[in-house]
């Protein structure tokens, strides 16, 4: 790198954080998914004296008798764009480009339709909605100087989101399971907010196809269910829109990366 900032030292390893946060979280949740595996309609439990204190009852008994589940989802993400110099950079040294990790919010609405009988594991889930991203990439001039001489460029826009995912759930321990998921998710951008178009010069592409992937935990309640996911997305797609100006002339490639929290509620 060109400059030893320490903030772009860590944009270099935001792939293999992902990787570690991935296996961490299957490393905590593979004992719990074992557990899974045990079935228990109900449980009481006794004090010492053999005395009742309390009985854990199955909420929502009838829910997998039905082959279909419609919902809804909050998400809250944390994206950035994967960039590649060009050979323009390589070259002429003129700017050096650093991916800075941005928040965004997402709402929208979930349908699971189980493929086989109420044992299946296999549930298919599309589940469309709106995603209000901001991604920003800083280029410094060649023998930073000061942190005034670093330009921002931010890419802000309204997206629909298409995802047509895979979902394999563990066997119901009471009034939790585990479940991981996958798919593919197409992207179409809604709308562009462009603040200040003289300052904000990159572009990206209107659309995108992302690859999917993650964990989450099934929570029974009287009425509802409460599923927590952690998923993991990567464009698969070259967004950058060439123009003749230093920004994209310095770049090669540029796709989506993110990690999201999503809040999934069904009944």
């Amino acid at each position: 790198m060109a400059t030893t900032h320490l903030r772009h030292k860590l944009h270099l390893h935001g792939a293999q954080l992902n990787r570690l946060a991935l296996l961490g979280l299957l490393v905590l949740l593979v004992p719990t998914a074992a557990l899974a595996q045990r079935k228990a309609s109900s449980k009481a439990n006794r004090g010492k004296n053999g005395s009742l204190k309390s009985i854990t009852v199955n909420n929502l008994p009838a829910y997998d008798d039905r082959w279909f589940h419609p919902g809804m989802y909050v998400s809250f993400s944390a994206s950035r764009f994967i960039i590649e110099q060009s050979a323009t950079y390589i070259a002429n040294r003129t700017v050096t480009a650093n991916s800075i990790i941005s928040p965004s919010l997402g709402v929208g609405f979930i349908g699971d339709a189980r493929l086989g009988g109420p044992e299946s594991p296999f549930i298919l889930r599309f589940a469309p909605g709106v995603n209000f991203l901001t991604r920003k990439v800083e280029f410094t001039p060649h023998g930073y100087s000061s942190p005034d001489s670093v330009v921002t460029q931010e890419v802000t826009s309204t997206v629909i989101q298409f995802p047509l995912l895979l979902k394999y759930q563990s066997d119901r321990r009471r009034n939790s399971r585990m479940y991981m998921i996958a798919g593919l998710n197409p992207i179409l951008t809604a709308s562009n907010r462009r603040s200040d178009p003289l300052h904000n010069q990159l572009r990206a592409l209107d659309s995108d196809l992302t690859l999917e992937y993650g964990v989450g935990l099934e929570l029974f309640y009287p009425l509802f269910k409460l599923a927590p996911e952690l998923r993991f997305s990567h464009g698969l797609k070259n967004l950058l829109v060439y123009h003749n100006d230093l920004f994209s002339r310095s770049l090669q490639s540029m796709s989506t990366n993110a990690v999201t929290l999503y809040i999934n509620i069904q009944n």
